[in-house]
């Protein structure tokens, strides 16, 4: 036991060269500098078999990027422990200003060595291909927001203002194609937003489409479909879930999904001193805004619709009792936050953050009759 030998390996990851450092076990084990590395998966498996020849263990970490879950998978097919870790979570010495690939590298094998780091999920090749798909159709309804609002600032700057409450529907567009510039040039200019907003639209639709074309294959599919019992969640929202989260079983209670999705209060607590304010909105941004705007949906009484039904009948029983539960309790909650006066965004993010901890009911019992 005396002979074993264990390294802790940092990797600075980027597009061309790979900074790796290398700490030895032990308090006073030494951490020493390798250097640079071609980024390319022959050049990586040609250092890490290096390394693994003169250890027992090899622990390897790399923070999450743009670079992706390749050398992840690199790793683990070498039979090495891997872990990608979470850039926020890194701890920082406050006074440190100067960064480079080096100092990285080396303060995340030393890091890792104490066990300091945290790590993220890591998808398969499916789920992360779905998670791509799912934002891909995220910036393109972003690019339709912007295009639409090219057109409504048009429109305003020109004093043209639309004579109903309700915006971009077909009475809305034939509104914008009855209207007429005396100069040609703004015409024109019209005329090509109106075009761009189209396409955005289209765009949009067709990932829509591909994306319920690929949910039914999903090994995530019955979650989705399962998660869409719950009202205020259709199948966008329980797709963005899905992808996101990944696995809910990581998760211990609701309440560590909650705060995964940055959803409970953010607190500054000393001695008997209590303050709690708003919420830390840490984790992951795009499935806490559309619980929050699936939240809006509770202000209306209970009630079963057409489409809920059918999601309903084709959902285990546990399923649907998780889901009336949630109307029912969520529906309730609403009222009462908003009699006592709290405002609309606070009734909202206060729903959600219980929604979320039905979600995780509800997609735990999923998985639980899949497996």
């Amino acid at each position: 036991m005396a002979d074993y030998r264990e390294a802790f390996v940092g990797i600075d990851v980027a597009k061309l060269k790979n900074a790796i450092a290398i700490a030895e076990c032990g308090r006073n084990g030494e951490i020493r500098y390798v250097g640079e590395v071609e980024a390319s998966d022959a050049s990586m498996r040609r250092i890490i078999q290096r390394i693994a020849a003169k250890f027992d263990h090899v622990h390897f970490c790399y923070e999450a990027g743009p670079t992706g879950y390749g050398l992840h998978r690199l790793i683990k097919s070498l039979g090495h422990d891997c872990m990608v870790v979470a850039p926020s979570l890194i701890p920082k010495k406050p006074g440190d200003r100067v960064k480079t690939n080096r100092r990285d590298a080396l303060a995340l094998a030393r890091l890792l060595r104490a066990g300091e780091l945290t790590a993220v999920w890591v998808p398969d090749e499916g789920h992360e291909a779905m998670r791509d798909l799912v934002r891909a159709r995220s910036a393109a309804v972003e690019t339709l927001r912007v295009h639409r609002q090219q057109v409504s600032a048009f429109m305003l700057k020109h004093g043209r203002v639309y004579p109903r409450k309700k915006g971009w529907t077909m009475r809305y567009l034939h509104w914008l194609q009855e209207q007429w510039f005396d100069h040609p040039a703004h015409q024109i200019a019209l005329q090509e937003m109106v075009e761009a907003v189209r396409i955005s639209k289209e765009r949009v639709e067709r990932l829509e489409k591909v994306i319920e074309e690929f949910v039914p294959n999903w090994s995530l599919g019955p979650v989705v479909r399962a998660l869409q019992t719950l009202r205020g969640v259709d199948l966008i929202v329980a797709v963005t879930f899905a992808t996101e989260v990944g696995d809910v079983t990581r998760f211990e209670s609701p309440r560590q999904l909650m705060g995964y999705l940055g959803l409970v209060p953010g607190e500054r607590s000393t001695g008997e001193t209590v303050r709690r304010g708003a919420i830390t909105k840490a984790g992951n941004g795009r499935v806490r805004h559309m619980l929050v705007e699936s939240a809006w949906t509770y202000r209306h009484p209970p009630k079963l619709g057409v489409r809920k039904l059918y999601h309903l009948q084709a959902a285990p029983p546990a399923v649907r009792e998780i889901a009336w539960k949630a109307q029912s309790r969520l529906t309730a909650r609403y009222r009462l936050l908003a009699v006592r006066g709290k405002r609309t965004t606070v009734v909202c993010t206060a729903i959600a953050r219980e929604l979320a901890g039905f979600m995780w009911a509800v997609a735990r019992e999923a998985q639980a009759i899949r497996t």
